[in-house]
């Protein structure tokens, strides 16, 4: 009945997709987040269910996929920006010296990439991003195939996920904690965004550190990280964990991605530079340091809380050579979800990350987080409506982290006042 509801609610949400942020879209996603609650509390609350619920599970969310597959991604969505970067490479460009407004671009242009978003910038994606682009610009230049591209890493992402919970010796039906989560549907099927691609390389990399194939899962951080800086964060849960040539088999890989793009020698940023210094969006704590902090230190100490995180859950776990040390799969999530707390901009689809370690009851403030964000969406909304871009409805902000807040304060409450148990 639940994923019933659900795959009704975000078939009507993806028929509301392009007015993404309005009346129709978020009651229809409010009502799939509260629906996606509740199955959280029956899938933690139930050790196993038949193999037959978790495929029927599956098969519904691959149906809202497809809803979402067949509706346009938004105009100023970052998938075209992806088609440009991949028809820069093929063209024999760098994606990050050519700007796109620049009038000799013009006839480099497609009708996708024409209205593409920041056109005074050149990329900000590290190479990884960029190579997978063109790889799939290669097989297809359209935004559809990109969308295509990245349903697909989510669909690997559940296999995976699938091979560790029998891996581990837990229900088959929490993969369904991940698929049925409505950022999935909006964020990948919907709009497209390459957080996906390197979540996919993530989960590969954790994985593999499971299995203890430390080459493998030194060699897949390196290129998660060559999707994003994001998971940069997560080296201090490596520590000696993998061996040093590993990581410097994972170093050269990165290195190596890099080559095609080096301009005079120098290694490119594109315009990750422009984001750090005026990018804002949905960040509280950066917002409130801003006052007294410049903002390349306020990005360096938001990289800093979220080792410092990696580094505490290293600590805590047990040693490297214990045969043991199949460590708890969320706390790949919790670094991650600091390091993005204290960061200049939280779009909701920063949190896809964070989606396939939030498998059990200790990941249950970052899954509230996930469905709380949905009210940030009304800015798309109120820009359709005349609003310049910027800072959010005072009430959407307190509403996204009042929730994650209150959450927080009802387990800790329920902790301290719980009895202590019998010997």
């Amino acid at each position: 009945m639940l994923g019933a509801t659900l795959c009704v609610a975000l078939t009507i949400c993806s028929r509301n997709f392009g007015d993404r942020g309005g009346p129709s879209f978020m009651a229809s996603l409010t009502l799939a987040g509260i629906v996606y609650l509740f199955a959280i509390r029956e899938f933690f609350a139930t050790p196993t269910f038949s193999r037959r619920v978790a495929v029927i599970g599956l098969v519904l969310a691959a149906m809202w996929h497809i809803a979402f597959l067949r509706v346009p991604a938004g105009g100023d969505d970052d998938i075209h920006r992806y088609v440009w970067d991949g028809r820069l490479q093929r063209l024999g460009y760098n994606p990050y010296l050519v700007v796109p407004g620049d009038p000799a671009a013009k006839g480099l242009h497609t009708p996708e990439t024409r209205n593409l978003n920041n056109p005074d910038l050149p990329s900000p994606y590290p190479p990884g991003a960029q190579l997978f682009c063109r790889a799939v610009t290669a097989i297809q230049e359209s935004t559809f195939a990109l969308k295509v591209a990245f349903v697909i890493c989510e669909f690997a992402i559940v296999f995976v996920l699938l091979d560790i919970l029998r891996f581990t010796g837990q229900g088959a039906h929490l993969v369904l904690a991940f698929a049925w989560n409505p950022l999935l549907a909006v964020e990948v099927a919907g709009s497209g965004h390459i957080d996906i691609f390197g979540a996919l390389l993530l989960v590969v990399s954790a994985a593999a550190l499971v299995r203890r194939w430390r080459a493998t899962a030194a060699v897949a951080l390196g290129l998660a990280i060559a999707v994003k800086f994001l998971p940069v964060v997560l080296l201090p849960l490596y520590w000696k964990r993998v061996r040093i040539r590993d990581a410097a088999l994972a170093a050269a890989v990165v290195v190596l991605l890099y080559l095609p793009f080096l301009n005079h020698g120098r290694i490119p940023i594109g315009s990750l530079g422009t984001y750090v210094q005026t990018f804002r969006f949905n960040g509280p704590v950066f917002a409130a340091l801003a006052r007294v902090a410049p903002p390349q230190w306020l990005a360096g100490l938001a990289v800093l809380v979220g080792l410092a995180t990696a580094t505490w859950l290293r600590i805590r776990t047990t040693a490297p050579d214990s045969s043991s040390d199949v460590f708890a799969w969320p706390i790949f999530a919790w670094p991650m979800a600091a390091s993005l707390l204290c960061a200049p901009a939280v779009f909701p689809w920063y949190l896809l990350w964070l989606l396939p370690f939030l498998t059990s009851a200790s990941t249950l403030l970052m899954i509230i987080w996930t469905v709380s964000i949905f009210p940030t969406y009304v800015m798309w909304h109120l820009r359709t409506l005349g609003r310049p871009w910027g800072a959010l409805p005072v009430w959407v902000m307190l509403l996204e982290y009042g929730c994650v807040a209150a959450a927080a304060a009802i387990i800790g409450f329920r902790r301290f006042t719980r009895p202590p148990s019998r010997l």
